[in-house]
């Protein structure tokens, strides 16, 4: 499939029956759903505007618009401003391990690439201090990276390290972080790791390239070594209609 193809908007055949109780919105959701699960309309294809949707089929745009939202609240579908509503070109389906993201998005197959968007060498204020069990005035690293699978900004990630472990601004750009730690000998045992959700601020928007108000999966990680110490400490956000965690889970 060409650039120029996926370029094209997808004008979906749909039929609505206007004396049925099925609400218009999931009349034109339903069938849009089916084709793109059956892979009738293609990975990473445009979708006909919300605009154009409503007028070719003669509803309000509330109601086109609520359809789509309804399949980008599903993973189905991806809003990025100035690129318009497409089918979801790649979804990461990860499973929780004390892994690095880079490592099994390379293992899993997907082309990335990460952009070092700051790194400051500080003392440690309260907040930074406290996940790591240091003390304020110590020194830190501070790292913001944005981590891109294919052509997609896919997360934006928060890292607070020691600076004695922390890798360098050369390394960061040619490895993941987990590997940069390895490379040091740094032997990372166990984590604790919480995860939720929250609407994308504007800055986040801006560098995720998503419509305002859409939704992030967030992840806070702390990472001790085989001797109790803290070696890292992650806050991330996540692109959700492109992420998710899997948890295994054993009966007793």
């Amino acid at each position: 499939m060409s650039d120029t193809t996926l370029d094209t908007p997808y004008i979906a055949d749909i039929h609505l029956d206007r004396r049925s109780t099925t609400p218009l919105y999931q009349q034109i959701a339903e069938p849009l759903t089916r084709l793109i699960m059956s892979g009738a309309i293609e990975p990473g294809r445009l979708i006909e505007d919300e605009v154009s949707l409503a007028n070719r089929l003669g509803v309000s745009r509330p109601t086109t618009r609520r359809a789509l939202q309804d399949l980008v609240n599903s993973g189905l579908l991806v809003r990025r401003r100035g690129v318009g509503t497409r089918v979801t070109p790649t979804h990461v389906h990860r499973q929780i391990g004390l892994t690095s993201l880079n490592e099994d998005l390379e293992a899993a197959g997907y082309e990335t690439r990460t952009e070092v968007l700051s790194y400051q060498v500080q003392l440690a204020n309260d907040d930074q201090a406290q996940p790591l069990n240091f003390s304020a005035g110590d020194e830190v690293v501070t790292i913001v990276r944005l981590r891109w699978i294919t052509d997609s900004p896919l997360g934006i990630m928060h890292n607070t390290l020691p600076s004695k472990i922390a890798p360098t601004l050369t390394e960061l750009s040619n490895n993941g972080l987990y590997k940069c730690l390895a490379d040091r000998n740094v032997k990372m045992s166990t984590a604790v790791q919480t995860i939720g959700a929250r609407i994308a601020t504007d800055r986040e928007s801006d560098l995720l390239g998503l419509e305002a108000g859409a939704a992030l999966m967030t992840m806070e990680r702390t990472v001790y070594d085989v001797s109790g110490d803290v070696v890292e400490f992650g806050r991330h956000v996540y692109d959700a209609s492109q992420y998710n965690v899997t948890i295994p889970l054993v009966a007793d």
